[in-house]
């Protein structure tokens, strides 16, 4: 069921765990970034501060820096006047597209959900990778790892290539695989420049009416992606990261005393860890855009 919000014209369609999706008079889709954080399939609280006009500037900039490479569903950044401007920062114009229900996992580094896989079968997704590989370690070529887009509350579960060709097909696989990889490779090198190991990534892609693939949702983020400062890697342990994985280290220690199998929600964060996790993200921001987050 719909519900009207304060944009007038506009009608809620959809809000996951960090985005709110709202149809525009005109048919345009708007895009909202809240500062919501999730981990471990759940919506944490309290909220962080500044956290989705983070995430909006961020992947505006990369699509930017993208386009030579695959169109992107940002229509524009003029947003019409009758947004409010609590949510002008934060939101992205962005054109409707059939998504495709896959969600397209870059890695070039050994750790989360694969690092997991690989601990229990020598292989990621189905692929085979060099034995005596600890977290963190560096994969001799990016791999694509894909994984089910699952509905909000449910686990995204990594998948094989040969389950994306039976969901899309084999031309709609291959062109999901080629681009994953082709803008991993550009953007980890991006990254490096500027002193940050791009460790993984995930990309959602959509079809236009005329079936050309486009990239949408957001693009290198803190949320989507693995960022470890290249002069503190260490294989072998845990990474110093600018992501949300700094989260996820504090709920499954000692001092939460969160357990994540009792099926219970994680307590609400420290005052310490929302501030840390700020910085953590506005680090990213800056670092790689250029820009002071301000």
């Amino acid at each position: 069921m719909t519900e009207t919000t304060g944009i007038p014209g506009a009608t809620h369609l959809h809000s996951g765990k960090v985005r709110d999706l709202y149809e525009l008079s005109d048919g345009a889709l708007l895009m909202v970034a809240s500062d919501r954080i999730s981990a471990y399939d759940f919506v944490l609280t309290p909220a962080i501060p500044d956290k989705g006009r983070i995430l909006t500037r961020m992947s505006l900039w990369w699509f930017e820096q993208l386009g030579r490479l695959v169109d992107n569903h940002v229509i524009g950044r003029d947003l019409p006047d009758d947004v409010p401007p609590a949510l002008r920062v934060r939101s992205v114009m962005c054109e409707r597209l059939e998504m495709i229900p896959v969600e397209c996992v870059a890695r070039g580094y050994l750790a989360g959900s694969g690092l997991v896989d690989y601990s229990r079968t020598g292989k990621v997704c189905g692929i085979d990778l060099p034995r005596g590989l600890t977290g963190g370690s560096r994969l001799d070529e990016p791999i694509f790892t894909p994984a089910t887009k699952a509905p909000q509350g449910e686990h995204d579960e990594n998948v094989s290539y040969d389950a994306v060709v039976a969901t899309v097909g084999p031309e709609v696989a291959d062109t999901l695989r080629s681009l994953t990889l082709e803008l991993y490779r550009y953007a980890e090198q991006i990254t490096r420049e500027r002193g940050i190991i791009l460790a993984d990534t995930k990309f959602e892609f959509g079809r236009r009416a005329d079936d050309s693939i486009v990239l949408g949702d957001e693009v290198f983020t803190p949320d989507s992606s693995r960022f470890w400062p290249v002069d503190e890697w260490r294989p072998g342990r845990p990474q110093p990261s600018y992501d949300k994985q700094f989260v996820r280290d504090w709920l499954t220690s000692e001092a939460s005393g969160w357990d994540r199998g009792s099926g219970a929600p994680p307590p609400p964060l420290p005052d310490d860890i929302v501030q840390k996790t700020r910085a953590r993200y506005i680090e990213a921001y800056e670092r790689l855009t250029g820009e002071t987050f301000g």
